[in-house]
């Protein structure tokens, strides 16, 4: 049997330059990405906030801006891009070359949403948006106006199932941390409410002050000074354990209810294919100052509970909730197109 002659690159010198000509465009091309990773940032960094200003996502965008800023001695500038439950924000991060001077704020309401919620899915948080670092979690907290005449969840419980679709509960838009965990309210004790959707968390509070909306289900950093001036009373945490920011708050596990369980978590993401060096630079600052006792104890203060770890770590928990909230959002029948 005769041997095939080989017809590989070194037998045609055409194919040999150009093969030469990639593996130097190629190498030229890594070096400039490793150069880039290394030199980072020589230039202002965005980080996006697909919210606006009044919640909880903007002041934490603010000290995690600040954080970074100190760290590689460059401007970190937070900008406000709110709309659709954050997917404006987030198609502007996703859209954005990924070489590291775009980063985002994203959390369980919008990132989770994004593909539980939406027929048309502008964009895919798994497939369209790399996870650098975890910062903190935040539980919701059911709050009520002080003229409903409920002192504890329990009476809350009683007075909805005696007045299905009489309490109308506020929301920062379908899909939001705010309506997720009122539908797993309403799934969990068996009650009718509606649900009434806003643009923003201030317009949630407004009309919930005014007496126009009877109850929400916001974070409690945005709750807590609301609720310690009496303008609004709480009826439970929907945690595991106490927040600093309202200890005298019982959680929905020392009420008996360790299934109503609703905390958001808060991490930073980059377009994908932002290079791994500079989102290891990135994972490694945050992960520093959440063991430094200046922003750990901030944070905390802000009723976070600091998180921090591996990229692998936010993105196993964004595939853990996907598949948890995707059943709320089933039980809520609640869509987007």
């Amino acid at each position: 049997m005769t041997a095939r002659r080989s017809t590989g690159p070194h037998r045609h010198p055409e194919r040999q330059a150009w093969f030469k000509r990639l593996i130097m465009v190629s190498s030229l091309a890594l070096a400039t990405g490793l150069a880039q990773a290394q030199g980072w940032p020589t230039r202002p960094v965005r980080i996006i906030v697909p919210a606006a200003p009044g919640g909880s996502a903007d002041p934490l965008a603010r000290l995690v801006s600040e954080e970074l800023g100190r760290t590689f001695g460059q401007t970190f500038l937070v900008e406000n891009r709110p709309g659709a439950n954050g997917n404006v924000g987030a198609v502007a991060a996703v859209k954005s070359p990924p070489d590291g001077y775009t980063l985002m704020l994203g959390w369980a309401g919008t990132l989770v949403s994004a593909v539980t919620l939406y027929h048309a899915k502008p964009y895919h948080p798994q497939k369209d948006l790399d996870p650098l670092v975890l910062i903190g979690s935040l539980p919701n907290i059911v709050v009520v106006h002080p003229s409903l005449p409920v002192s504890t969840l329990e009476e809350l419980t009683a007075y909805a199932k005696t007045r299905p679709g009489q309490l109308n509960f506020g929301s920062t838009g379908s899909g939001s941390s705010y309506h997720l965990s009122g539908e797993l309210y309403k799934k969990t004790v068996g009650v009718f409410m509606v649900h009434v959707p806003y643009a923003s968390p201030g317009a949630v509070f407004n009309d919930l002050l005014g007496d126009r909306l009877q109850l929400a289900f916001p974070g409690v950093a945005a709750a807590a000074p609301l609720v310690k001036d009496g303008r609004l009373r709480a009826l439970a945490l929907m945690a595991d354990k106490r927040s600093d920011v309202l200890p005298d708050v019982l959680t929905t596990k020392e009420l008996g209810l360790p299934k109503l369980v609703s905390e958001t978590w808060f991490g930073l993401v980059a377009p994908k294919g932002t290079p791994p060096d500079i989102a290891l630079k990135v994972n490694q600052a945050i992960n520093t100052a959440l063991n430094t006792p200046a922003f750990h104890d901030r944070l905390v203060a802000m009723g976070y509970t600091p998180l921090g770890g591996t990229p692998d770590r936010f993105a196993a928990l964004l595939d853990e909730d996907i598949k948890k909230w995707a059943e709320v959002v089933k039980f809520s029948g609640a869509t987007v197109d």
